[in-house]
């Protein structure tokens, strides 16, 4: 075959690949063709392949052509191909030094532009920390430190006291006209006022209450009082009343709030601030103090704890004519709602609240009250735990009084005796008188005969008393105590001729027990007790369960452990939440997958010492850390999780908050070294905030 029959663009496909103008010697560039592989626009080839050329780029051509004319010349020349191929690489290794320093600069581009995102980020947050941190420092220095002050007068509470009143709760709002009560089946349109009350019971359907029959007799009862006549006629059954379309139209309006756009989320949150700001501050003694419960509770039924005997009853709309308001004779009067009044005005420095009300259900007066931040809830904090403080030195005395009150001639000494007993040991409440139509649930002076069983032996313990009654917010207490023999023997006598109905203590009352504790020690009620016990339990735990060389993980392991011994104590239960089994879940995943991790950590450290010693080292070095970092998150873990468990069923937030003297807590973290953010969330801090500032590490309860 001649030179000159070899198909169209050889000739440039060598130049190319030479990477100059100059052509092989034993190739010839045929004058038809251009040095670019194209021929001529009269070529026949260009006519008939004209739309689908110009469909193409010219490099996507160039690079066509080059892979025909290299297939075609290595199946006809071996050392033509050969040649063309080495020249191709050396062209390949000229132009690689340019694409290597064009892909480092893309490289160092991208870097630059990574880096220079992870700076802007970077200051971002450390513009964010440094505004909190102002933020803070403001606060703190805003913050009144009232218990620098001394202490306040017992009688008079506050010298002037300004604020805007409570917060009403907005009108009704109708149904949509598409929404429908229906009676035996056919729609009704009802009252404003009676259509109301619906919509409670209706949002309340999927609720195990509305199945309970006291709940559906105290609803029916009051809904029919607000009817009006003529639906008082028609409706007589509830069994008959239909609140299936109200209930699925407030669930989905509950599912329309969830779906809310960020935007819609941020309006409501503008709106709650806006509230917040007019209505939850006050001025006391000239500092702005927050209020606690500024919004009025809505409309609704009642519920109550446990088998409430009024639990469905309706929890009336309160109105500006049922509210009295109080503050300062000086000070500018709260505006009630337009075209109403107050019940009354009244300037009492005796008393700590704001506003007062009696509510329906009870007839009990309810409060607007500061928030436990506010200066007049931290006093009354503060003088409760050191009564409690003081009893310590007084307690040894009160048990030697109350022992020989065992064997006094005297019923009545007696019972008191062994209640004052029960108070100190078991930190049991002392109990109110209930009427008729409250829950059932008692206390230590209202205990029943049918509440304690006696056990002269059991599980191998002498003089045992099994006790099981609902004690407060119907939270059953149950417990198997070993006591003295007097104390047994006096019980025996309590319960001598009496029905399970009738009272054990009959001969005392709270009132009579706690003026006797009054007499042992100003100040002192059987409430006094509880608190006493509860702070020393804390302490003496505290003392026994921490050591040196734990973990702040494990310190706190132990202070949860020292709560929790103080809610069995209190009888603090709870039930478990829903979502418990799913989180541990989680943490078990966690701690399963960080386990996993540094066991390959432990794998890939032991594989690499038989590299290059410098490297070797750097990377044990690096593994060696990642294995300690894991391993103190599998830890960490492995703590929560029977940390949770542990407190299952127990609710440690009651009596850190109300029974547990926080100077003990801060005095533990301040020695031990433990933020007492581990301790206290920053609503607690707040409340506590005058035992944080004034506590140091050696204050023992």
């Amino acid at each position: 075959m001649k030179q000159s029959d070899r198909p169209s663009g050889v000739s440039s496909a060598v130049q190319c690949e030479a990477g100059g103008g100059g052509t092989h010697e034993d190739v010839k560039v045929d004058p038809d063709e251009r040095n670019d592989g194209q021929q001529k626009p009269g070529s026949p080839e260009i006519n008939n392949n004209k739309e689908k050329t110009r469909s193409k780029s010219s490099k996507q051509r160039h690079n066509h052509k080059e892979r025909t004319a290299d297939v075609k010349l290595c199946g006809e020349d071996e050392n033509l191909c050969e040649s063309v191929q080495v020249k191709k690489r050396r062209v390949k290794d000229e132009e690689s030094p340019e694409k290597h320093d064009k892909n480092q600069s893309s490289g160092r581009k991208r870097k630059k532009t990574s880096s220079e995102h992870e700076k802007a980020e970077k200051n971002k947050k450390t513009k964010k920390d440094g505004d909190q941190e102002k933020k803070k420092k403001a606060e703190e220095s805003d913050k009144w430190k009232w218990w620098e002050e001394g202490k306040s007068s017992d009688t008079q509470k506050w010298s002037s006291l300004e604020h805007k009143g409570p917060y009403f709760p907005p009108e009704y709002e109708p149904l949509p006209d598409n929404i429908c009560f229906y009676y035996d089946g056919q729609p009704m349109k009802l009252s404003p006022a009676t259509e109301e009350i619906v919509t409670f019971y209706a949002k309340m359907l999927d609720h195990e209450y509305t199945s309970k029959e006291v709940f559906q007799n105290n609803f029916f009862s009051d809904w029919k009082e607000e009817m009006t006549k003529e639906e008082r006629k028609l409706i007589k059954m509830l069994s008959k009343c239909d609140f299936s379309q109200i209930h699925k139209y407030f669930v989905e309006k509950s599912e329309e709030r969830k779906n809310m756009t960020k935007e819609e989320k941020q309006v409501l949150k503008e709106e709650a601030s806006r509230l917040m700001e007019e209505y939850g501050f006050c001025l006391l003694d000239g500092h702005r103090e927050k209020i606690g419960n500024f919004k009025l509770e809505p409309p609704g039924l009642f519920r109550g704890r446990g088998e409430h005997p009024k639990m469905g009853k309706l929890k009336k709309r309160i109105q500006p004519e049922d509210v009295t308001i109080n503050c300062s004779q000086d000070s500018k009067i709260p505006a009630p709602p337009a075209g109403h009044h107050w019940k009354r005005v009244q300037h009492d420095n005796t008393v700590t609240w704001l506003a007062s009300w009696l509510e329906n259900i009870h007839g009990r007066p309810k409060y607007i009250m500061l928030n436990p931040s506010s200066k007049l809830k931290g006093e009354k904090d503060w003088q409760k735990y050191e009564t409690a403080r003081r009893l310590k030195m007084k307690v040894d005395s009160i048990r030697k009084q109350y022992r020989r009150d065992w064997t006094s001639r005297e019923m009545k000494s007696r019972q008191r005796g062994v209640a004052i007993y029960f108070i100190d040991k078991l930190a049991l409440r002392a109990g109110n008188e209930k009427d008729d139509e409250s829950a059932d649930t008692v206390g230590c002076c209202s205990l029943r005969v049918e509440h304690i069983t006696l056990h002269r032996r059991l599980d191998g313990q002498e003089h045992v008393v099994e006790f099981d009654f609902l004690g407060k917010d119907s939270i059953r207490y149950y417990n198997k105590v070993p006591v003295e023999k007097q104390v047994f023997k006096n019980l025996k006598l309590f319960i001598k001729h009496k029905d399970p109905e009738d009272d054990l203590f009959d001969r005392i009352t709270t009132v009579k027990l706690n003026k006797t504790l009054n007499e042992c020690m100003p100040g002192l009620t059987a409430k006094v007790f509880r608190t006493f016990n509860a702070s020393t339990t804390l302490q003496d735990q505290l003392n026994k369960l921490t050591t040196g060389g734990m973990t702040v993980e494990e310190k706190i392991l132990s202070y949860n452990r020292a709560n929790r011994a103080v809610a069995i104590l209190c009888n603090h239960q709870r039930a478990a939440p829903k979502t418990f089994e799913k989180s541990m879940q989680l943490l078990q995943e966690k701690a399963v997958r960080n386990n996993h991790s540094d066991d390959g950590n432990r794998r890939a450290t032991s594989s690499r010492l038989d590299s290059r010693v410098t490297r070797c080292l750097m990377l044990l070095e690096k593994k060696e850390k990642a294995v300690q970092r894991l391993s103190e998150q599998l830890k960490k873990l492995q703590l929560q999780e029977t940390d949770r468990e542990e407190n299952k069923v127990i609710a440690l937030g009651t009596s850190k908050l109300n029974y547990l003297d926080p100077r003990i807590s801060v005095a533990w973290c301040k020695k031990h070294q433990v933020p007492v953010e581990k301790i206290y969330n920053k609503t607690q801090r707040d409340k506590f905030a005058w035992a944080i500032d004034m506590t140091d590490e050696n204050f023992q309860f």
